[in-house]
């Protein structure tokens, strides 16, 4: 049984932590979660390049498709990295945004405004954290309740774009 979120690890993560396990590198988006400060922005940074890299090879529709399979295994990593820290919803732990940008940089526009809106407004989201987003949050634990709030973020961001993303080109 993991511990709330709030309360600290019951080990300090550092790189030979993440070389335990590959679901602690993954988990950690390789490497981006042991950040100081604001772990999930930097997480979230980490799709940008990964985002560019497939978008050379594959369509935004197939790397969208291509985020549910990286979504249930990031069930898996995220819940054994939580239960390996004592902490169900460790700050480190960042799979969630990489996947979650992922999704939202699929429905960007194709620029770097697009590109930045598409981060801000996923931040905001996380962050901010409005209804249903919260409330998953603090009511679905495990490596299922880490995926999901960002997931729900990703949603609200990709609608956001949706709108605004014609007049960001």
């Amino acid at each position: 049984m993991t511990q709330d979120k709030k309360q600290p690890p019951l080990l300090t993560p550092d790189w030979a932590f993440l070389m335990r396990h590959p679901a602690h590198w993954l988990a950690f988006g390789f490497g981006a979660g042991l950040a100081r400060r604001a772990p999930g922005t930097w997480g979230t940074l980490v799709a940008l390049p990964l985002f560019a890299l497939l978008h050379i090879w594959l369509p935004a529709p197939i790397i969208f498709a291509l985020c549910w399979p990286l979504f249930a295994a990031g069930i898996w990593f995220c819940e054994v990295t939580g239960r390996a820290l004592g902490v169900s919803d460790y700050g480190g732990i960042v799979w969630d945004e990489i996947v979650a940008m992922l999704m939202v940089l699929c429905f960007a526009p194709e620029s770097w405004l697009g590109w930045l809106m598409a981060f801000a407004l996923f931040r905001l989201f996380d962050i901010v954290k409005p209804w249903p987003i919260r409330w998953c949050d603090h009511q679905i634990k495990g490596g299922l309740g880490v995926m999901v709030d960002d997931i729900l973020a990703a949603a609200m961001a990709i609608a956001v774009l949706l709108v605004i993303g014609p007049w960001i080109s």
